[in-house]
């Protein structure tokens, strides 16, 4: 039996779910970068995600932990493209293991010997992940297919602010279509689609839940915080609205504990991310100290420890009357853990391990909501009109504030633009319409995170976008071949 096989069925544990329980959800994705650029931006961010993240979540995931897996239908695109296995496998040999070696040698040469060997230490991630792939054949979709639960929009859209019901529907239905290919009951692997789609971003206005179920969605996850406030115990119940589209409020209170300026991984025996050698390794701790690996871990545990005696202690005060006690929805980008926060799968792992321990349930969220009557929505008309996210604030203005209105505005002329044709464009600018689509590029311009990649991306899409329109019967923009091969 796997070391998470019994998560959540301690000894203090009393009969499933009368004392509340804990999901958390992996969201798993990566804007499509294959074949678009190499260091710093570009294929590195996908092969740095599959050796920090992906490969590590999987370990634990096959070890039997109840974690909710979102693949997003542009990550799938990526991990099955031809080509990626031995460019990735390029990057490691060719790459990563003479950085590491060049940065060590250069720190060691300054008289910074403990640096040196924390490079030294590190590159084993690498080479690691190298060597467990080619054990799998290089096929990680293949082997994440038997946990790949939850699927999304076909790019990562941000919903309510596509242009048009057509727009919306095709991202929706897209990804819906993909998933149930590459996971469904018909599928050669996976256990069928019981109707999870997270929103991109989180980002929901009611107006979208009819579309949702007549794509066949179930439930989805939905921030309320500035509707119910922080911490109120509104968050620890599904609801359900009146498409019968179940909405899982994600609990800020609980996720800030690990996604905030506050939270864990600031913590200063952790690896700093930003703090960084000539070619981006990162030996030193957030407190500017050479980095302790042994040390991290031994903080993870302890962090892990308190996330799970925190959870209970939210569900008792806030949980006390609702239906099982109360379900904490706790939602992470798979890529915060191991990627940006180094010793994040590690914390991860220990969590499982800790529920068992303190006798706290980990649920999968699809078994969780089978479980529970959601609540009806009520709203108001101000409601009906309001869209939330887990963005800044808690709206869209991450996507379509002052900072980015440009972008905003050019993306819903483009998809106006494509949908007056008729008839409907054909793949390659469809294809070109879903690239420029993506959530990721205004966030990257909102946040200053590599904005000249970001607004590269975007003016090349609009080119091709553009060029297809005009051109239809002209030769498939080679660059995005591999994106949404189901359309």
């Amino acid at each position: 039996m796997g070391v998470a096989a019994d998560a959540g069925k301690g000894a203090g544990a009393t009969a499933a779910g009368d004392r509340g329980a804990l999901a958390i959800v992996l969201h798993t994705h990566m804007p499509y970068v294959e074949g678009f650029g190499t260091w710093p931006f570009g294929e590195e961010w996908l092969w740095e995600a599959i050796v920090g993240s992906y490969v590590p979540l999987l370990e634990l995931l096959e070890a039997g932990a109840p974690l909710t897996l979102s693949l997003t239908p542009v990550l799938c695109d990526q991990l099955e493209a031809p080509g990626v296995p031995e460019r990735f496998a390029d990057f490691v040999e060719q790459v990563r293991r003479h950085t590491h070696e060049e940065d060590a040698a250069g720190l060691r040469a300054g008289g910074h010997d403990e640096l040196a060997r924390e490079l030294e230490r590190s590159w084993g991630d690498y080479e690691g992940a190298l060597g467990e792939l080619r054990r799998r054949d290089f096929d990680l979709l293949g082997a994440l297919a038997p946990y790949a639960q939850w699927t999304s929009s076909a790019t990562h859209a941000v919903l309510p602010l596509l242009a048009t019901d057509e727009g919306a529907e095709m991202q929706v239905q897209l990804g819906v279509d993909s998933h149930r290919a590459r996971f469904g009951a018909g599928a050669a692997k996976g256990a069928g689609w019981r109707g999870g789609f997270w929103l991109p971003e989180c980002a929901h206005v009611p107006r979208l839940e009819p579309l949702l179920a007549d794509a066949g969605v179930h439930a989805t996850c939905v921030e309320l915080t500035n509707r119910f406030g922080l911490g109120a115990s509104e968050h620890l119940r599904p609801l359900i609205g009146e498409a019968g589209v179940v909405l899982a409020p994600i609990d800020r209170a609980t996720m800030g504990l690990v996604w905030s300026d506050e939270g864990y991984p600031a913590d200063g025996a952790y690896r700093d991310y930003h703090h960084h050698t000539v070619h981006h390794h990162t030996p030193w701790r957030n407190d500017g100290e050479p980095y302790d690996h042994a040390a991290a871990l031994a903080k993870a545990r302890e962090h892990a420890a308190d996330f799970v005696a925190r959870t209970q202690a939210r569900l008792r005060e806030a949980g006390a009357g609702l239906p099982g006690g109360g379900l904490v929805v706790c939602a992470l980008d798979t890529e915060l853990l191991g990627h940006w926060w180094y010793e994040g799968v590690a914390w991860l792992r220990e969590v499982v391990a800790e529920c068992a321990r303190q006798g706290l349930e980990l649920v999968r969220l699809d078994d969780a909501l089978a479980r529970v009557e959601p609540a009806a929505m009520t709203r108001s008309a101000a409601d009906e009109a309001a869209a939330t996210s887990w963005g800044a604030r808690g709206d869209l203005s991450t996507w379509s504030g002052a900072a980015v209105a440009e972008v905003a505005f050019a993306l819903r002329r483009a998809e106006l633009e494509t949908f007056a044709v008729r008839p409907r464009p054909g793949a390659a600018a469809l294809r070109e319409l879903l690239a420029l689509q993506s959530s990721d590029w205004a966030f990257m311009l909102s946040r200053g995170l590599a904005a000249p990649y970001a607004r590269e991306r975007i003016e090349l899409h609009r080119a091709a976008l553009a060029a297809a329109l005009a051109d239809p019967a002209g030769a498939e923009h080679r660059a995005t071949r591999n994106l949404a091969p189901h359309l």
